[in-house]
C-alpha cells in the first residue's frame, strides 16, 4: 500500500468514526444453536418491498450461515444494551450467546428487550471490499419502546432530540 493509500485510507476511518450509525445484533441459526455478530452498518433499503441491508465481514461466521441459510434477524439494541453489543463484536460462535437470553422467532435467534426486530430472507449477496453487502426482504418486523442504542465517535450512546 502507498502511503498515499495509507492516508486515504487513515482518513477515511476518522471520517466514518464521526458518523453516528444504529447498532444491531445479526442473527442466524444453525443446528438448533443460535449465532450473531454486532454490525452497525445496516439501512433500510426499499419500502416496497420491504427491504434492508446489513454489512458483514468477509470472514464472519455469522455470515457463513446466512449464506447456508438464506435468512437472517436484525435485533436493533437499545441503549441498555451496550455490554450485549461488545460480547457479540467478539469472535466466539456460538459461545457469543453465553448469559444471552434469545428465542425463536421467524425460525430465527431474537434478543429480548431489543427494541427493534427484523427478520429477513436473503434477496442477494453483494460483494463489497472486505465486506459482504446482505440484501433482505423483510419477512416481519416488530418495534417496541426504548431509545436507540448509537455509535459515534468509537463510543455509544443514544439519540437525543434537539429542542426547537
Amino acid at each position: 500500500m502507498t502511503t498515499t493509500e495509507h492516508d486515504v485510507q487513515a482518513s477515511f476511518k476518522e471520517v466514518m468514526a464521526s458518523v453516528a450509525t444504529p447498532v444491531s445484533i445479526v442473527t442466524a441459526i444453525a443446528g438448533g444453536l443460535p449465532y450473531g455478530t454486532t454490525v452497525s452498518a445496516f439501512t433500510s433499503l426499499s419500502m416496497n418491498p420491504p427491504m434492508v441491508l446489513v454489512s458483514l465481514d468477509r470472514g464472519s461466521e455469522t455470515l457463513e450461515l446466512i449464506r447456508e441459510s438464506g435468512r437472517f434477524g436484525l435485533n436493533i439494541l437499545g441503549a441498555h444494551q451496550t455490554a450485549t453489543a461488545l460480547s457479540f463484536a467478539k469472535k466466539g460462535g456460538v459461545g457469543k450467546f453465553h448469559g444471552t437470553r434469545w428465542d425463536l422467532d421467524h425460525d430465527l435467534p431474537r434478543i429480548p428487550g431489543a427494541p427493534g426486530w427484523i427478520a429477513c430472507t436473503v434477496a442477494d449477496l453483494v460483494d463489497g471490499g472486505d465486506h459482504v453487502i446482505a440484501l433482505g426482504t423483510v419477512d416481519a418486523a416488530e418495534l417496541t419502546d426504548g431509545s436507540p442504542l448509537v455509535y459515534h465517535g468509537r463510543l455509544f450512546g443514544t439519540h437525543q432530540p434537539h429542542n426547537l
